[in-house]
């Protein structure tokens, strides 16, 4: 696998973020994710990934972070075993490659064309030379913990129909785009990614899709592409509205 590597002028970035979890949906974690990371630091490079490309593996060394400026990316673990857990998903605006005891904890693996650009590592250590990217980098990094949490107790609390609901919602939120009088997404990862992301099955995964597709809640305009009929329906799924699952049955 090769990195192409492209040289960028000065950094302004209208996005920051933390990589995509499946948080409780409201607009404040909305425009969280959107609000601007500006860097004055020199010019530095930006990395090209083509889908399947690794950017970095579990245990290497953290030298750098990145932030997705396009493109899709996937954060993974494998156990002992080789069952996967699919951690998190990195959209345009989310930075990723937060260190762990000096090493990274996932696998980072390209499901689209993408571009990510770089900040050294120590940025996140220390304010010297540039103070404000310093604390945006804390800022993401509390924001990233506070992420997990919420994440963590969706997979433990939640049903499939309230999973996939919720994270259908993210995406509606973070990266939908007008289809007349619906909204549609577009889903660059597998149906067993998400089926791994959420701790379920890849059955468990179709079937809830095909509930909500009979249910007109949702329509299949192929595997990567669902249009959102229903937005109000979907929400109150994602949050365990009881009348939602009686008309879902």
């Amino acid at each position: 696998m090769q990195i192409t590597w492209v040289v960028q002028g000065g950094l302004d970035f209208t996005k920051k973020g933390r990589p995509m979890y499946v948080t409780i949906p409201d607009k404040q974690t909305i425009e969280s994710s959107i609000a601007p990371l500006v860097s004055v630091t020199p010019k530095t490079t930006e990395a090209r990934l083509k889908p399947g490309d690794y950017l970095y593996f579990e245990g290497d060394d953290v030298a750098w972070l990145y932030q997705v400026t396009s493109g899709v990316v996937r954060l993974a673990r494998l156990l002992l075993d080789g069952r996967r857990q699919v951690i998190a998903f990195g959209y345009p605006g989310d930075i990723i490659g937060f260190p762990a005891d000096g090493l990274h904890h996932t696998d980072c693996e390209s499901l689209t064309d993408a571009r990510l650009q770089p900040f050294r590592r120590t940025h996140l250590e220390s304010g010297e030379g540039d103070p404000v990217l310093h604390a945006a980098l804390l800022r993401a990094t509390l924001r990233e913990i506070s992420a997990m949490q919420d994440h963590f107790m969706m997979l433990g609390r939640k049903s499939a129909t309230e999973k996939l609901a919720s994270f259908l919602c993210v995406l509606t939120e973070r990266v939908g785009e007008d289809l007349g009088a619906y909204r549609q997404i577009n889903l660059p990862m597998s149906r067993s990614d998400i089926a791994d992301f959420l701790g379920l099955t890849t059955e468990t995964i179709s079937r809830t899709f095909t509930q909500l597709r009979k249910r007109k809640i949702i329509a299949i305009d192929n595997n990567h592409s669902i249009i959102i009929q229903r937005p109000t329906a979907l929400l109150n799924l994602s949050v365990g509205d009881r009348d939602s699952y009686q008309r879902l049955d």
